[in-house]
C-alpha cells in the first residue's frame, strides 16, 4: 500500500518549511508565484490530497462560503440565511453555517478554520464577547474577503451591512413617550456589543431630550441572558419592584417573551400597566396576546445585500471592500402591546 503523502513529505521533497508548503497550498500572498507553482506541481505528482477540497485549492476556489452567527434561535438570523442562500445558489456556491454561541473563543476558532483553504469568503455577525479583531485580520492576510452584517466590529476595515441602530433606539423611546410612558427602560443583552450600544444610546438621548432621564433611575438595563431562569428572575424583579418601569424595549425578541411570561405570572397587564416593544422579526408577533409592537429589521434584505457584496470581493480582483458600508433602515410596527 502506498504511503499517504502529507505536508511534511512535500516539505522534505522540496526542501521547504512546512509553513511555506501550507501557505502555498492556501494561495497566501506571502508566498511567491514560482514557489506556489512548484508546491502545487509536486503535490499533484505525489497525489497529495489533504482534504476533499484539495482539487479546489488548485483552481483557487472552493465554491463555498461560510456564515458565522452568534445563534439561530432568533428568527432574524433564519431570515438572513435565506437572503444569503438566495444569492449563493445563483452563484453556484455552497454555504456552511457555523455558530459561535456568543463566545469569542469559538468565533476565533471558526475563523481560523476558515483559513484552511476550503472557504472563499466569510459573512459574520459577531458574538457579544468579541473585542479583538486579530482573527479577522488573519482572514484578510490570506486574501479571504469578510463582510459583517447586522453585528459589525466597528473599527475593522471591511464591508458592513447594518441597520440604523441609533435612530431605531430613538424611535423606540419616542414611541413609548408618545404612548404616555414616563419611566421606560431598555433591556439589553450586552453592554459592549456595538449594535446594543447604539440602540441604547439612541434610546437614552431621546429620554434626555424629553426630560425623562433621572440620576437615581437606570434607563438601560443589562440582562444576564446566559440562563433563561436567571433572566426571568431579573425581569420579574424589575417589573414588580418599587421603581418598576411603565414601558420596556427589548434588544432581542427572546427578552420580550420573558417579559410576556413574567407579566402573565404576576398579572401585570400589557399595555395598561406595562407597554412592551421589541427589536424583533418574529412572525407570530401579530398573534401574541396582546400583539407585540416591534422594530423589525429587513433581515432577508440584510443577508442578501451582504452576500452580494461578498461575491464582489470573491469575483473581482483587488476589489476594495472597505468602500462598502450599507445601512438598511428598520421599521416600527405599532401593535396592541404599546396601545393603539
Amino acid at each position: 500500500m502506498q504511503k499517504k503523502i502529507n505536508i511534511k513529505t512535500l516539505a522534505a521533497e522540496l526542501k521547504l518549511s512546512v509553513a511555506t508548503i501550507s501557505k502555498a497550498l492556501r494561495d497566501s500572498h506571502e508566498i511567491s508565484k514560482e514557489t506556489k507553482e512548484r508546491v502545487l506541481a509536486k503535490a499533484t505528482l505525489l497525489k497529495y490530497t489533504p482534504n476533499p477540497y484539495a482539487s479546489s485549492l488548485r483552481r483557487k476556489k472552493s465554491n463555498t462560503i461560510a456564515i458565522i452567527l452568534p445563534e439561530v434561535s432568533d428568527h432574524f438570523f433564519s431570515l438572513a440565511i435565506d437572503g444569503i442562500q438566495s444569492v449563493a445558489e445563483k452563484k453556484g456556491y455552497h454555504v456552511l453555517i457555523y455558530l459561535s454561541h456568543e463566545k469569542y473563543t469559538i468565533e476565533k476558532a471558526l475563523i481560523d478554520d476558515c483559513n484552511s483553504g476550503r472557504i472563499d469568503g466569510v459573512l459574520i455577525s459577531i458574538s457579544r464577547e468579541t473585542d479583538d479583531p486579530a482573527h479577522f485580520k488573519k482572514l484578510q492576510e490570506e486574501n479571504i474577503p469578510i463582510v459583517f452584517f447586522d453585528r459589525a466590529f466597528e473599527n475593522f476595515k471591511t464591508a458592513k451591512v447594518v441597520t440604523n441602530d441609533y435612530e431605531c433606539g430613538s424611535i423606540a423611546a419616542r414611541h413609548l413617550i408618545e404612548k404616555g410612558c414616563t419611566h421606560p427602560v431598555f433591556l439589553s443583552i450586552s453592554n459592549c456589543l456595538p449594535i446594543c450600544i447604539k440602540r441604547a444610546e439612541g434610546f437614552k438621548a431621546t429620554l434626555q431630550e424629553a426630560g425623562l432621564m433621572h440620576e437615581n433611575r437606570n434607563s438601560v438595563i443589562f440582562c444576564t441572558d446566559s440562563n433563561p431562569q436567571d433572566t426571568f428572575n431579573q425581569i420579574k424583579d424589575l417589573i414588580t419592584g418599587s421603581d418598576k418601569p411603565d414601558g420596556v424595549v427589548t434588544s432581542v425578541e427572546r427578552l420580550a417573551m420573558q417579559v410576556y411570561m413574567a407579566c402573565h405570572e404576576y398579572k401585570i397587564r400589557i399595555p395598561e400597566d406595562l407597554k412592551v416593544l421589541a427589536f424583533s422579526t418574529l412572525e407570530t408577533a401579530p398573534i401574541l396576546n396582546p400583539p407585540l409592537s416591534t422594530i423589525t429589521q429587513p433581515a432577508f434584505e440584510l443577508g442578501k445585500t451582504a452576500a452580494e457584496i461578498l461575491f464582489k470581493g470573491i469575483e473581482k480582483k483587488n476589489y476594495n471592500l472597505t468602500d462598502e458600508f450599507i445601512v438598511i433602515p428598520a421599521t416600527l410596527f405599532e401593535r396592541a402591546s404599546t396601545g393603539y
